[in-house]
């Protein structure tokens, strides 16, 4: 095969997402040849991505870059990149929760990190935000554990709980965890003023009331992906935000290239809703209020990890959007969310005004482990 290269390469899945993870000394240092070579391995831009490894899915389209850390409080140093599928474009602007719960067990397999059992906490250094998650695997004879009876909603089966503590996260793009120092801001938007709380712990994330949208926090992914002009609100409000918080110098930039973030949920008091996947009913007292959040143009089918983090510190902070969705928040630390296809819970709790815990449960394994093909041209 002289005509083309092959690159070590290995397929895990984290929480409800899949990415393929490489380690950083198989690929170039030069973004640009980087970057060519990692679109290739993808299959992008095509909408099948019908020429790679990628899923067609913005939740399979997924890159992990992992390497020896180079923080002096982390044991691993992981890249995380969300490829468009469309366009010739890779988002490193944020990072993926569902994804980082699959850097723990990577990192223990293939011995950046010694077990012990049976659990062996890693320290991730995340460089797209410059902050540290941490992992808590359980192990078994030296490698991280698959088995267990942990179930997340969005995956068959169970597995092995691994536990993500994003608390020190905030400020994770913006520097603030709340970036215009207010927890409620009114925009100016096509259907006229509208609140918003914008908050940044892990990735910063826009909230708003389904309500003012008029939407009613159980709406399923074909509900919302069939209906254009919200889906072109949404991008409207998610660019105003961009733009309020520096994230890009004005609308047209905010829109450019299908940007992954920050991302946008409306919100909802708890309510009855169906999960789409299955069809069972979830009761409002099963969770303590809903929300549905977007991620690169399109319904989420489950929730972001790093929203999730987000999310839960939003509830905890007075004024927001999400504190005022839930009236016994005071009075939790454990936070059922709803989301499309289920519930997830996550722990978030404040002291002196610190955030000292945004952790949730995941599970992951690794799916592949081998070469992929690259066409030397």
């Amino acid at each position: 095969m002289a005509d083309m290269t092959r690159i070590p390469c290995t397929i895990m899945r984290g929480g409800t997402s899949k990415a393929i993870f490489l380690k950083e000394n198989h690929i170039p240092k030069d973004k640009e040849a980087r970057d060519k070579l990692i679109l290739e391995i993808f299959g992008s831009p095509d909408v099948r991505q019908i020429d790679g490894l990628a899923g067609a899915d913005p939740l399979t389209s997924k890159l992990a870059i992992i390497g020896p850390s180079t923080h002096p409080e982390a044991d691993i140093d992981y890249t995380f990149g969300q490829v468009s599928i469309n366009t010739p474009y890779i988002d490193y602007s944020g990072n993926c929760g569902n994804i980082s719960s699959a850097v723990g067990p990577y990192a223990i397999d293939e011995g950046f990190v010694i077990a012990r059992e049976p659990i062996t906490t890693v320290r991730i250094h995340n460089t797209n935000t410059g902050k540290i998650l941490v992992a808590e695997v359980p192990t078994e004879g030296g490698l991280a554990k698959v088995k267990g009876d942990c179930r997340i909603d969005g995956v068959p089966g169970t597995g092995a709980k691994i536990m993500m503590d994003f608390y020190d996260t905030t400020g994770s793009v913006t520097g603030k965890m709340l970036p215009t120092g207010k927890p409620v801001d009114t925009i100016e938007t096509t259907i006229g003023p509208l609140d918003i709380s914008i908050v940044d712990v892990s990735n910063p994330c826009v909230f708003i009331r389904a309500k003012d949208i008029g939407m009613t926090g159980g709406e399923t992914p074909q509900e919302v992906n069939g209906n254009q002009k919200l889906l072109k609100l949404l991008e409207e409000i998610r660019a105003k935000a961009t733009v309020m918080i520096g994230m890009a110098p004005d609308i047209e930039a905010a829109t450019a290239k299908s940007p992954a973030f920050p991302m946008i949920a409306f919100v909802a008091p708890a309510r009855d809703y169906v999960d789409f996947t299955s069809g069972r009913t979830i009761t409002k007292d099963q969770v303590d209020f809903c929300s549905r959040m977007m991620f690169m143009q399109v319904l989420h089918k489950t929730y972001p990890g790093t929203g999730t983090a987000c999310t839960g510190a939003a509830a905890k902070i007075p004024g927001t959007i999400v504190h005022e969705a839930i009236p016994h928040i005071d009075a939790i630390d454990v936070i059922r969310i709803g989301h499309p296809a289920g519930v997830i819970e996550v722990e978030a709790s404040f002291k002196n005004g610190k955030l000292i815990r945004a952790a949730f449960a995941r599970t992951a394994r690794r799916i592949m482990e081998g070469y992929v093909f690259v066409r030397n041209a």
